[in-house]
C-alpha cells in the first residue's frame, strides 16, 4: 500500500511486532516531528537497516558537475536520519542536462574517479554506504554501472548492467555479466540490477542464489508493480532509485515500506533483515508454540490467500535462524526445493 507524505508531516505506519517509520522530504526539507525520530545507530536492532533512496524528479542542471552538486545537496537532507545506505538513480550525473549527455570517453572512469569522488567523501563523512550509478570503463569497454562505496569512502565493487538497451549499445555501452556480483556489508549481503534488467528474471534469481538479501535497482523509470514482484519472487528487499516517477523500498513480501512522490523526492525508512519467508503449511501447526515461548520478541505474520508467512525477530537476543532450527521450520525456498527434488526422483 502506498502512503502519501505531505510537506507538513511524516507518516507513521505500524506492523505486527513494532512500529515502522517512513521519513520523507522535498527540495526544502521537512521539519522533523518531535513525536517521530529515527532510531540512533547504537540503539537499532542488530539487523535493522535504515535505507534512503533519492528520486531525480524535478532536478535539472546545465552540466554534470552542476548535477553532482545538486544531488549531493538532496542527499544532505537525508543525513539527520543516519541512513546506513543511500541509493541514487541510474547514471544520474548525465541525465536531465541542458547541455546534453557528454561522450563516454570523457566521463567513464575507473572508480574512485573524478565523478564518484564527491560521493566517496559523502560516504566517509556520514559513515554510510552509497550506491553511485555512473559510467565505468575497463580494457577499452564502457559500462552502465552501479558503484558501491563503503563507509570509509572506498570502492566495495561495481555491478555492470547485464541487459543494456539497443540504444545504449549503439553508444558503445557493453553488457555486463549474467552472474552479477554480491557484496558483503556490515548489515548483510547486497547486489544490484539496473533499469532494463527488470525485464529479465534470471539475473535477479542469480543474485538470490548468490545470497543477496537486498538488491538496489537504479533506473531511468519507476517500474511500478514489477519492483514489488521482484522482491517477493526472490525473497529479498528491493530498493529502486529513479530518474522519474517513484523511488521506493519494498520488503521481502513485496509490500512498499516507503516511496517518494510528487512533493517528496527522497525517503528514509528501516527494514529489519532478521526475518524469514515461509510457506505457511505445515509449519503453522507450531506457530502457537513460538508465540508461547517468545511472545513479543518474535512476530508471525501470515498472508492467508498466498499462504506465505513472515517470521521476524524484534529482540537482539533472538536470531531467526535459531527459531527456525528449534521449531524445524524451513524457508519457502527450502520447502519448494524439497518438493521439487522428490518430484524429479518420482518421475519415470
Amino acid at each position: 500500500m502506498r502512503h502519501t507524505i505531505t510537506r507538513r508531516n511524516f507518516l507513521q505506519t505500524t506492523s505486527l511486532g513494532g512500529g515502522l517509520i517512513a521519513l520523507a522530504g522535498n527540495e526544502r526539507g521537512l521539519a522533523a516531528s518531535p513525536r517521530i525520530e529515527p532510531t540512533p545507530r547504537d540503539k537499532r536492532l542488530p539487523r535493522e537497516v535504515w535505507i534512503a533512496t533519492v528520486s531525480q524528479n524535478r532536478m535539472e542542471a546545465d552540466n554534470y558537475k552542476q548535477m553532482i552538486t545538486k544531488m549531493l545537496s538532496r542527499m544532505e537532507q537525508v543525513v539527520p536520519y543516519q541512513p546506513d545506505i543511500i541509493c541514487l538513480p541510474e547514471v544520474f550525473p548525465f541525465a536531465n542536462l541542458s547541455a546534453g549527455r557528454p561522450p563516454l570517453s570523457e566521463v567513464a572512469e575507473v572508480p574512485i574517479g573524478e565523478i564518484s569522488q564527491p560521493f566517496a567523501e559523502f560516504a566517509r563523512k556520514h559513515h554510510c554506504y552509497v550506491v553511485c550509478p555512473i559510467y565505468t570503463k575497463q580494457n577499452g569497454r564502457y559500462y552502465n554501472a552501479a558503484v558501491f562505496i563503503d563507509p570509509k569512502g572506498k570502492p566495495l565493487g561495481e555491478y555492470r548492467k547485464a541487459h543494456p538497451t539497443v540504444g545504449e549499445m549503439d553508444t558503445d555501452i557493453a553488457p555486463g555479466p549474467l552472474h552479477p556480483p554480491v557484496f558483503k556489508t556490515s548489515f548483510g549481503i547486497i547486489g544490484a540490477q539496473i533499469c532494463f534488467d527488470i525485464e529479465w528474471d534470471q539475473t535477479w534469481k542469480n543474485l538470490r542464489k548468490a545470497g543477496a538479501e537486498m538488491v538496489f535497482w537504479p533506473s531511468a523509470f519507476a517500474g511500478g508493480s514489477m519492483v514489488n514482484a521482484k522482491a517477493w519472487q526472490n525473497k529479498y528487499v528491493v530498493v529502486s532509485g529513479t530518474r522519474k516517477g517513484t523511488s521506493k523500498i519494498c520488503d521481502i513480501s513485496g509490500e512498499e515500506v516507503a516511496a517518494t512522490g510528487r512533493w517528496a523526492h527522497w525517503v528514509c525508512a528501516p527494514v529489519n533483515l532478521e526475518k524469514a519467508f515461509l510457506h505457511t503449511w505445515p509449519f503453522c501447526e507450531r506457530f502457537q508454540d513460538v508465540h508461547a515461548k517468545y511472545g513479543r520478541k518474535v512476530s508471525i505474520r501470515t498472508f492467508y490467500e498466498e499462504e506465505w508467512t513472515i517470521i521476524e525477530s524484534h529482540s537482539p537476543e533472538v536470531r531467526i535462524a535459531d527459531v527456525m532450527k528449534e521449531f524445524e521450520f524451513k524457508t519457502h525456498e527450502e520447502h519448494i526445493q524439497a518438493a521439487d527434488k522428490r518430484q524429479r526422483k518420482a518421475r519415470p
